[in-house]
């Protein structure tokens, strides 16, 4: 006869009758996906089905076992110091596994179990589950508990699955959960846990990953993170692969159909999990196939809903989110499985930032992704097994393959963290956030390539790429607020070079961006020379020929992948400035620059004085790059159409003569980029005399001039302006160049077009940004670091100007 089960005591709450008002019944997990059932469905949000074992059914299986005493007994001794951690936590979860359900509890679990296969279609046989830990103190705004508990995946069965919970109960008990808890501020035996029952979505033969509403270094509010690899999600969430991401620009997510995805990096994705071949063993991790190692996880179409989720699940919350997502790979659909409030850069002061800077140079050891944004210096403590985990030294930097909850005692002690494997969203990745110990995950052979008590320095102050150098480098720490930087009425821009770091001063309030440079993007992103993926049969090396076609893996044309790869990076260059300008200055390599591309010795002559010779403008029309420049813009139409960037004004560097201009411009309009259709600025950089000698010829082809105040001066004065024999010549205060800037800023405003500036002077030089206010000019665009130290000048220059004025 089937045990009945009191009526007074609910033990079970389907998903879609629970939501976050029920977090002290269900934990915050549950909750949350309750909460996404009911109320987002009719957005799309699909989360497969199940029920939550509640608190109270914790509480009666703590109670009808009588181990509270015991519990609280072991927790006392450890807090006064009579056994360590491992010793509490290891008596407390034996007493959870030694420990029987109460008949009435293990009933109402069963039939819900029973119910849930029935809805899954598994009349005749019980379904698989996810059975996950949804502690009633996690996942709130102030405290993630990010991996404490456990999660089991591919449970069937009556007696696997109530294995599973009582592994889940004890699981509040882990060392690291006792640890965070001690942290956090949390009373042990205040917290409960919750249990949710969920079906199994089928993606061992799928995909999985993580997401989160905003940039998880910089806290950049309008980009979705996405992680994928194949298999189940366990790899991503520990971090022991390295994933594919991708980032879509909010913003412009189903706005006129657009498709915003402004990177895709695709990940190592070495192993993945897929369901055990029976008995006990639940899942078994395998390598993936050479295809599937080199194969994007996500297509752009299933990138794109994801991210529509992830900004619907935001917008219901009104708070950052962290979710996971799996794709079955029977049907090919997509689901959420999780979602929780993101607590450290949502928690993180939007006006003060620290950035870092090193005063040093060191040899590299290693890179991988960047987390945080600091630097930390220390001795390596290389530790390749959780198994010798009590040889961590305190403050130093931990140096391992992977890490998963039981490290965090240590990570906690450490200077900094190192990891061979994950990406941005594992687990080590997580918790160093939580922790605000800088990191840099996935390098691939860190515990080879650092000797156990070697000095290093890890640098997450680069951008979105993390350095670990050898020795003890020096830097420094800038304290920036925001708060009380004066308003200008000069627009006051910032120089970006590199994609990588350009999340990294969202906050500064720029009028756009005054010089992004292309060729930055083409030498340490794309690194191919352009004709070399045009004319791949002309590439004599072998080697480099191998490593061509190794980064252009997946394109059926590898020009393609020079146009995908810089439409997306000028994406996310443009991205914390839309819908300000951002200005792009076309590739203005020299003749020596491009040859060191891969392959571009085949294309580039050997000429005596590269820096007045086959560079900027005549590159453009000369049979000799003109296929090469075709690529440059059929990337810059499509960041601008396909992906919505219209922000993006198009620059031409180094153009000798009006004639020259009007090449260029047919080239481009040849291509699609024809000046004035769908709002395209087109701007000259002003950096030769015969621009400011034929100022008004070249503002009747242009919309604006950029002034290169470094190539200006050298060509004014003929001094070279990398000759370190001539170095104390080169100044651009002197009085030549200044004639020539303010008769340029005067031609500009004659004729009706903006005149802007992108040299470093206004930085280096209060006296100049003075004169430059003086005459007119309408921008001054500076380096990121210089911005809030330079905006004071300006605005003090702009005072005394009215004052003289008046």
């Amino acid at each position: 006869m089937e045990q009945q089960v009191p009526t007074d005591m609910a033990y079970i709450v389907w998903f879609e009758d629970t939501g976050m008002a029920d977090v002290p019944l269900v934990g915050g997990k549950n909750a949350s996906l309750g909460e996404m059932v009911r109320t987002l469905a009719g957005a799309g949000v699909r989360v497969p089905e199940g029920f939550a074992v509640t608190a109270q059914g914790y509480r009666e299986f703590v109670r009808a076992n009588t181990m509270e005493p015991q519990l609280r007994g072991w927790l006392e001794r450890y807090r006064s110091g009579g056994v360590s951690l491992s010793e509490a936590g290891h008596a407390v979860r034996n007493l959870f596994v030694a420990a029987e359900f109460p008949p009435h509890l293990a009933a109402a679990i069963l039939q819900a179990y029973r119910q849930l296969s029935e809805r899954s279609g598994r009349t005749a046989s019980a379904a698989a589950v996810a059975v996950r830990s949804s502690a009633t103190a996690e996942d709130l705004p102030d405290a993630s508990f990010a991996g404490q508990q456990e999660t089991f995946l591919n449970v069937a069965g009556d007696q696997a699955l109530l294995d599973a919970c009582r592994r889940c109960f004890a699981s509040l008990f882990t060392d690291r959960a006792i640890s965070y808890r001690a942290i956090k501020g949390f009373d042990d035996l205040q917290v409960a846990l919750s249990v949710g029952v969920q079906r199994m979505v089928r993606s061992d033969v799928g995909a999985s990953g993580v997401m989160f509403t905003l940039d998880t270094e910089t806290g950049f509010p309008d980009a979705v993170v996405i992680s994928a690899a194949w298999g189940l999600g366990e790899t991503v969430v520990q971090g022991s692969i390295n994933p594919d991401k991708y980032l879509v620009y909010k913003p412009l997510l189903g706005r006129d159909g657009f498709a915003p995805i402004i990177e895709r990096t695709r990940g190592e994705k070495e192993r993945k999990m897929v369901y055990g071949r029976g008995g006990s063993v639940r899942t078994r991790l395998v390598d993936t196939s050479d295809r599937e190692r080199k194969a994007l996880v996500l297509t752009d179409s299933e990138v794109l809903q994801l991210a529509r989720w992830a900004v619907a699940i935001e917008d219901h919350y009104r708070t950052p989110m962290d979710m996971e997502w799996a794709k079955d790979g029977t049907t090919g659909e997509l689901f959420l499985v999780q979602a929780r409030p993101e607590t450290v850069q949502a928690g993180r002061s939007g006006s003060r930032f620290s950035v870092h800077h090193l005063l040093g140079e060191g040899r590299l050891l290693a890179k991988g992704a960047a987390i945080g944004d600091s630097v930390a210096v220390g001795e390596a403590c290389v530790i390749r097994s959780a198994a010798d985990i009590e040889r961590f030294r305190d403050g130093a930097v931990l140096v391992t393959e992977m890490t998963d909850p039981d490290w965090v005692p240590v990570m906690q002690r450490a200077a900094g963290i190192i990891t061979e494997h994950g990406g941005t969203t594992s687990h080590a990745a997580i918790v160093s956030r939580e922790l605000g110990v800088p990191a840099v995950v996935g390098t691939g052979n860190a515990t080879e390539t650092i000797g156990d008590g070697e000095q290093i320095t890890l640098s997450c102050a680069e951008g979105d790429e993390g350095h670990v150098y050898a020795g003890a480098l020096e830097f420094e720490t800038e304290e920036i607020d925001l708060a009380g930087l004066p308003q200008t009425d000069t627009g006051v821009m910032v120089n970006v070079a590199s994609p990588a770091a350009a999340f990294s001063w969202w906050r500064l309030p720029a009028a756009g961006v005054g010089l992004a440079r292309m060729e930055f993007i083409i030498n340490d992103v794309i690194r191919i020379h352009p004709m070399a993926l045009v004319h791949p049969e002309r590439v004599a090396d072998p080697q480099e020929s191998a490593r061509i076609a190794e980064l252009t893996a997946g394109f059926a044309d590898p020009g393609e992948y020079f146009v995908q790869t810089l439409a997306t990076s000028l994406g996310k260059l443009a991205a914390p400035y839309f819908p300000r300008p951002v200005i792009v200055r076309l590739s203005d390599f020299k003749t020596n620059e491009y040859a060191h591309l891969l392959g571009g010795s085949a294309f580039e002559p050997a000429e005596e004085n590269p820096m007045l010779g086959f560079r900027g403008a005549s590159r453009y029309y000369d049979e000799r790059y003109r296929e090469g420049f075709v690529l440059e813009c059929r990337a810059l139409k499509r960041v601008r159409e396909e992906l919505g960037f219209d922000n993006v004004v198009v620059m031409i560097p180094f153009c000798r003569t009006p004639a020259e201009a009007d090449r260029v411009l047919e080239v481009m309009a040849a291509n699609g980029l024809v000046r004035g259709e769908n709002g395209l600025q087109v701007y000259m950089m002003c950096e030769i005399p015969s621009n400011v000698v034929l100022a008004a010829e070249f503002a009747t082809r242009f919309d604006g001039f950029s002034i290169g105040s470094n190539d200006l001066t050298q060509l004014v004065l003929g001094v070279d302006r990398d000759s370190e024999l001539l170095a104390p010549l080169f100044d651009e205060r002197d009085e030549a160049v200044k004639r020539m800037i303010a008769q340029v800023i005067g031609a500009a405003h004659a004729a009706g077009i903006k005149i802007g500036i992108c040299g470093q002077g206004p930085s280096n030089h209060a006296d100049f940004a003075a004169f430059l206010v003086d005459e007119g000019i309408d921008t001054i665009s500076l380096n990121p670091d210089t911005f809030v130290r330079t905006v004071p000048r300006i605005a003090e220059a702009e005072r005394q100007r009215r004052e003289r004025n008046a």
